[in-house]
C-alpha cells in the first residue's frame, strides 16, 4: 500500500461550511486507507459510508443520495473507470473524485474522460483531499442554482432530469457535455478561454498539448447546432468560444 501522509489535527475543532451534513461514499478496498479517510472526514462532520466493490458502489449510488463519491481505481471486481462510466451513462451527476496510486498523466486523462470530476494521486495530504472535496461541493451547489440561466435562445436545461432541449428537441447530452453547456449558459455572450473551460468543467489546469476541450466543444456543437438554422457556439479566434444567439464567427 502506498503510505498515506498523516495530517495535522490543529484545526480539528474547525469545520468547513460545506462539510455540514454532507454524505460521502468512499469506494476503497484497502481497510487502512479507508479507515484513515473516514476518521479524517468524520472529524470534519462528514457522514461517510465505505464500500469495497465497484458493482456494490453502483447499486448504492442508484438507491441512495450522496454529495460526493471518493473512488479508488483498483477494485476487486471492476475498475473505478468502469464505475464512473456506468454512473455517468445513467445520468448520475454527483461529483466523483478519483483517489488512486495510478498517477501517470495517461491514467488521469482516462479518469477524467470516464466522467470523474477530479483526480488525486496517492500518497496524498489529507488537507489537499479535504480542499478538493470542498471545491467539488461548491461547484455542485453552484450548478444547482442556475434557475436564471435555464433558458436561452431556445435552449432549456432541466436540472432535475439532467437533460437539455433546443426548440423542444431532446439533445441527448452526456454528463460532461451537459456540464459544458451549463457553463456556457451561465456565461452566455461572453468569450471563454480554453483555460477557463478546462478549469470549470474538468477542474484541471489547461494543457496546451491537449485537445480535450476542443473535442468536447465539437461533441456539443454536433448536438446543439447541427440540424438547426442558427449556430449558438462560436469560435472566437485567439480566445476560445462563446455561446451567443447572434452569429459571431471570427
Amino acid at each position: 500500500m502506498q503510505q498515506v501522509l498523516l495530517f495535522n489535527y490543529f484545526y480539528s475543532n474547525k469545520f468547513d461550511y460545506y462539510s455540514h451534513m454532507n454524505k460521502v461514499l468512499l469506494v476503497e478496498d484497502d481497510p487502512r486507507v479507508a479507515s484513515f479517510i473516514t476518521r479524517g472526514l468524520e472529524e470534519h462532520l462528514y457522514e461517510v459510508k465505505t464500500i469495497t466493490k465497484g458493482f456494490d458502489a453502483i447499486k448504492e449510488v442508484m438507491e441512495n443520495e450522496y454529495n460526493i463519491i471518493i473512488l479508488d481505481i483498483m477494485l476487486p471486481d471492476i475498475t473505478g473507470f468502469e464505475v464512473c462510466e456506468v454512473l455517468r451513462s445513467r445520468k448520475i451527476i454527483v461529483p466523483i473524485l478519483i483517489l488512486s496510486a495510478l498517477d501517470t498523466p495517461h491514467e488521469k486523462v482516462k479518469g477524467l474522460q470516464a466522467g470523474a470530476d477530479d483526480y488525486l494521486a496517492k500518497p496524498f495530504l489529507f488537507e489537499e483531499l479535504l480542499a478538493r472535496i470542498n471545491a467539488q461541493l461548491r461547484r455542485a451547489e453552484f450548478s444547482t442554482g442556475i434557475l436564471d440561466f435555464q433558458s436561452y435562445a431556445g435552449v432549456e436545461i432541466n436540472m432535475k432530469e439532467q437533460s437539455a432541449t433546443r426548440d423542444g428537441k431532446e439533445l441527448n447530452l452526456s454528463s460532461r457535455e451537459l456540464k459544458l453547456l451549463i457553463f456556457f449558459m451561465k456565461n452566455r455572450e461572453k468569450a471563454l478561454s480554453r483555460i477557463a473551460i478546462a478549469q470549470a468543467v474538468w477542474n484541471i489546469d489547461f494543457d496546451t498539448t491537449s485537445n480535450t476541450v476542443d473535442v468536447y466543444i465539437n461533441y456539443l456543437r454536433n448536438k446543439i447546432d447541427k440540424n438547426f438554422p442558427t449556430p449558438l457556439i462560436h469560435t472566437i479566434k485567439g480566445t476560445g468560444y462563446m455561446l451567443k444567439q447572434k452569429s459571431y464567427e471570427s
